[in-house]
């Protein structure tokens, strides 16, 4: 093969000036899109890596960093003039570093902190599942729905078998799934479309616009429904059997929202921004925010946070980054998937230092053994700083949750990684609430009792195979 490889080389060293004229393009081709990336202004090991990739791979690197390189999103900014300034700020946090926080996310996505009159947490996917097509079959006006990932399997055909004989009764249903992780479903939701509902892809694949690049990197990794407008599920669980513990012995270990009151207004208005987005239906969606009923206080302090390549603010990062920082007692952090930046990953080792009771659960083995050894990677420096790290096993942890102090909770669809804090568009909310926090500490305190613990100098090789760290980190902001 190298001899093969040599021979063609020099077949095209013969032309005259041809190996001139490849080293001139290539230096002009490391010149112009270097030098592109390098004024996006990213994180140092980003830009780094992006650089290395493009020299590494000469014209192939180009069409790698087309395809899935960072880029932004414009969108109207309709929730920054009309429509989020009619929500109005119901509850300010009694806890001073959440008040903090909560100025800082209605400043950056302009939704405030409100309250829930009932917040629940859904333990796995038959939890869910039951507790969603129970409401869904109660719905009287509408149904709005957004899903990263649907497969038309068992968990999938009876959630849409339940919206078809909603839409049939007359129920408004609208759905709103990611292209690329509802790619299986094509034609899956026919009935549902004949029964008079109402669907819509988010970032369809445009490879065949070479004048545009395309979404591919750009995923929509929300989940949400609002039923009613009084009624609204957000976190972690997409629709799969491969969430359903009812129907899948190995079925990811999850947690979901169920949550009820003004909160719910917030989540509505999320939807159909999105929605107006990828359909271009604009005119209803302050209709829609202004139709969904504002109802008394409730007792729990909660704010929607979004996030997504459509702001620069990062908001969901900074929030994490943020309560970390406040903290005085401890940190729990569960994620799938742990590619921390340098800011994250500082907000971990700087609690540890200072004596806090900092955990991360993550995962013995991921969906993905790159994600795997790359967050294995960051291991070292969290256990030398007094991190205690645990690996949840044998069942994949898909949880999303930080807990920090007593009260201090956030829960969503958003890893604590790079794809999450900036190239997914995400949703998470944080809660101010003793009676919520102890509820997630005594779940997290159960998936500890089932994870290992990771001891210094045991944490490289697991997997039998070794991934040297500087590479995994070098790899860890490009996935």
């Amino acid at each position: 093969m190298l001899d093969l490889l040599r021979q063609g080389w020099d077949a095209l060293a013969s032309v005259p000036h041809l190996r001139l004229y490849l080293t001139l393009g290539w230096a002009l081709y490391m010149l112009l899109l270097g030098g592109w990336i390098i004024l996006q202004k990213r994180e140092p090991v980003a830009t780094v890596s992006w650089l290395l990739g493009l020299a590494l791979l000469p014209y192939v690197g180009f069409l790698v960093y087309h395809v899935f390189g960072p880029q932004k999103i414009e969108r109207q900014r309709l929730r920054r003039a009309r429509v989020r300034g009619e929500l109005p700020a119901q509850a300010l946090a009694e806890n001073e570093e959440v008040a903090e926080l909560a100025r800082m996310v209605r400043t950056a996505t302009g939704l405030p902190m409100t309250t829930a009159s009932d917040v629940r947490l859904l333990v796995d996917g038959a939890a869910k599942y039951d507790a969603l097509i129970a409401d869904i079959a109660r719905a009287r006006e509408h149904i709005h729905l957004e899903y990263y990932i649907w497969h038309p399997d068992g968990s999938g055909t009876a959630l849409r078998d339940a919206l078809v004989e909603r839409a049939r009764a007359g129920v408004k249903v609208r759905l709103l799934v990611d292209a690329l992780g509802g790619a299986r479903c094509q034609r899956f939701f026919a009935s549902l479309v004949e029964a008079g509902g109402e669907l819509a892809w988010f970032h369809p694949t445009r490879f065949g616009r070479i004048w545009q690049r395309p979404w591919t990197n750009l995923r929509n990794h929300r989940k949400i429904v609002v039923i009613d407008g009084r009624i609204g599920y957000t976190g972690g669980m997409n629709i799969t059997d491969d969430q359903n513990d009812r129907l899948n012995a190995a079925a990811y270990r999850d947690l979901h929202l169920r949550v009820e009151g003004n909160l719910v207004r917030a989540l509505q208005l999320v939807f159909v921004e999105d929605w107006a987005y990828a359909t271009g239906e604009r005119d209803f969606i302050g209709d829609v925010v202004r139709q969904t009923p504002l109802l008394p206080r409730g007792e729990v302090c909660a704010q929607v946070i979004t996030s997504g390549p459509d702001t620069h603010w990062e908001a969901i990062h900074r929030a994490h980054v943020g309560a970390i920082h406040g903290a005085r007692e401890r940190v729990w952090l569960v994620t799938p998937y742990f590619v921390p930046g340098e800011a994250a990953m500082m907000s971990l080792t700087s609690a540890a230092l200072a004596g806090l009771d900092v955990r991360l659960l993550v995962p013995r083995m991921s969906d993905s053994r790159l994600v795997t050894l790359a967050a294995r990677s960051y291991f070292g420096p969290l256990l030398v700083a007094g991190v205690k790290v645990y690996e949840y096993g044998p069942r994949m942890l898909h949880t999303k949750a930080l807990l920090v102090d007593q009260s201090t909770v956030l829960i969503g669809s958003a890893n604590f990684d790079h794809r999450s804090f900036r190239l997914n568009f995400e949703v998470s909310v944080l809660f101010d609430d003793a009676q919520l926090g102890a509820a997630l500490a005594q779940l997290i305190e159960v998936e500890l009792a089932s994870a290992p613990r990771v001891r210094q100098g045991r944490h490289r090789g697991l997997l039998g195979a070794r991934l040297p760290e500087a590479l995994a980190r070098l790899m860890s902001p490009l996935l």
